[in-house]
């Protein structure tokens, strides 16, 4: 082995951790990493909540030509949290221990999980020597912000909150949020072409009251930002836990039992228009807070992805179905706890 090689594999691998709620646009970011990332090799660790590999999917359906298979994990055994020993940890010595490693290694963890544990699993001594935490994206969806979809009356809960001091807990939903950008590095305000000039001030002034000192934000709109701006940080972030306040610091424990999700398996090829108004009406009458998946549109060549959030609902047709596998539709629904799934079934399978 050549001395450059020797210092080369001497050399920790920068991993960037990008977090954010709900549909924030964290897996558009990343596509948009792949295309700007000039030759540099990267590899992925996709934490779903839930069972179908919908992310994973939409990066390989990319057409990019440094996004491979082989370099995209997929950890679908609950939040990445919850599961460091068993899943991620493993899966980081799977991808250091690859005859030819990665430059670079990408992590988008779920909407419900908290980043901080993730960043301490980099302490571990199966992970410390060979690998560093390059920094934290927090992807915020703008417009989610702007409508209050982190918690069911955000600002009533906070105004609550400041005039009543006993409190000593809070919303669920608004605890993520607050864990993500109490973590994060660099925090982007994604979806920016929806927001009104006048609506950036109640946005930004929710945020800064998580947000900590020197870190920086960035508007973005389909997450177009370049690898450039957010990889090669260097900010070694594991050994800078103490200024990422947390809410769960006496305690690895937590869980996340105000949300539901499952899967829905539609039969037979689908016809779009029809579909999305069941969609609509099922997202109006229920708790649900994130939709995505795939569909099988009647007489098109290419399937349909899905990606909604509260009530606004993103479609595309991102590739075309392999000629030798059969084509489906499946959808993720995330909701409030007590959702009830055979309604929803119902109703997007009338």
């Amino acid at each position: 082995m050549s001395i450059i090689k020797k210092q080369q594999s001497l050399r920790k691998i920068p991993a960037t951790v990008i977090t954010g709620f709900l549909g924030s646009g964290k897996t558009s970011l990343i596509q948009h990493l792949i295309a700007t990332a000039n030759g540099l090799q990267l590899a992925f660790i996709i934490n779903e909540f839930g069972d179908l590999g919908v992310d994973k999917e939409l990066l390989l359906g990319c057409g990019i030509e440094n996004c491979s298979e082989g370099d995209i994990v997929e950890l679908a055994n609950g939040c990445i949290c919850c599961t460091v020993a068993d899943d991620f940890l493993p899966t980081m010595q799977l991808l250091l221990d690859k005859p030819n490693p990665p430059d670079h290694i990408i992590i988008e963890t779920s909407g419900l999980a908290l980043p901080k544990p993730l960043l301490k699993a980099f302490s571990w001594p199966e992970v410390s020597t060979r690998a560093t935490v390059d920094g934290v994206i927090a992807v915020i969806d703008s417009m989610a912000v702007a409508e209050g979809l982190f918690a069911n009356d955000p600002m009533a809960v906070q105004a609550q909150r400041e005039a009543d001091g006993s409190l000593d807990h809070e919303s669920p939903l608004e605890e993520l949020f607050e864990e993500q950008l109490q973590s994060a590095d660099i925090i982007i305000y994604n979806k920016a072409e929806l927001i009104p000039d006048e609506t950036w001030g109640q946005i930004e002034s929710q945020v800064a009251k998580h947000q900590r000192s020197r870190v920086k934000s960035l508007r973005a709109s389909y997450g177009r930002i370049d690898a450039s701006i957010l990889l090669g940080l260097g900010l070694e972030a594991e050994f800078d836990l103490e200024t990422r306040p947390s809410h769960h610091e006496t305690s690895d424990d937590h869980d996340h039992e105000d949300f539901d999700s499952f899967i829905i398996d539609l039969e037979g090829d689908q016809l779009e228009e029809a579909f999305l108004v069941r969609l609509s009406t099922a997202i109006d009458q229920h708790d649900i807070l994130r939709v995505k998946g795939f569909l099988s549109i009647e007489n098109k060549p290419m399937r349909l992805a899905i990606q909604a959030v509260g009530t606004r609902i993103e479609t595309y047709f991102d590739k075309y179905w392999p000629q030798s596998s059969e084509r489906y539709s499946k959808l993720v629904v995330i909701g409030i706890k007590g959702l009830n799934k055979k309604s929803v079934m119902d109703t997007l399978a009338a």
